[in-house]
């Protein structure tokens, strides 16, 4: 029975959706990267980043570059760093919609202490819990 296209992104996005994971990722949008620069820039234990790159790898979005000694990753196409691209102007926006209404909230807030409030003072509403 084949897997419908929807579980499949959902297992696609839940593979993603590890912060080392998305580290990795930005940091080879620009090119194959040694496992000693990526350890040296995200701070974490070798085995933990070992663990990440595993599921990467299995999942066919990075690929291995040996060299003698020294073993690099790379991004398997560009469709990845065109996803991140994506994923970067997605938030701006959501950011930019969030620091819009936090300005509308904190205009509200210094109108209303300066006496403009849309509410009526205490025991100005005869009925509702306004007026106790």
């Amino acid at each position: 029975m084949q897997v419908p296209l929807y579980q499949a992104k959902a297992e696609f996005f839940r593979m993603l959706g590890h912060p080392v994971r998305i580290r990795v990722l930005e940091l080879l949008q620009h090119g194959p990267v040694p496992v000693r620069e990526l350890l040296s820039v995200i701070e974490i234990e070798p085995s933990n980043l070992s663990q990440q790159l595993a599921v990467l790898r299995r999942s066919g979005i990075v690929i291995s570059i040996r060299d003698g000694s020294t073993v690099s990753y790379a991004l398997a196409g560009g469709d990845v760093a065109e996803l991140l691209r994506a994923a970067r102007r997605i938030l701006t926006e959501l950011l930019a919609g969030q620091n819009e209404l936090l300005a509308e909230l904190r205009h509200t807030e210094s109108s209303a202490q300066a006496g403009s409030s849309a509410f009526p003072p205490t025991g100005e509403m005869t009925s509702g819990r306004w007026g106790r």
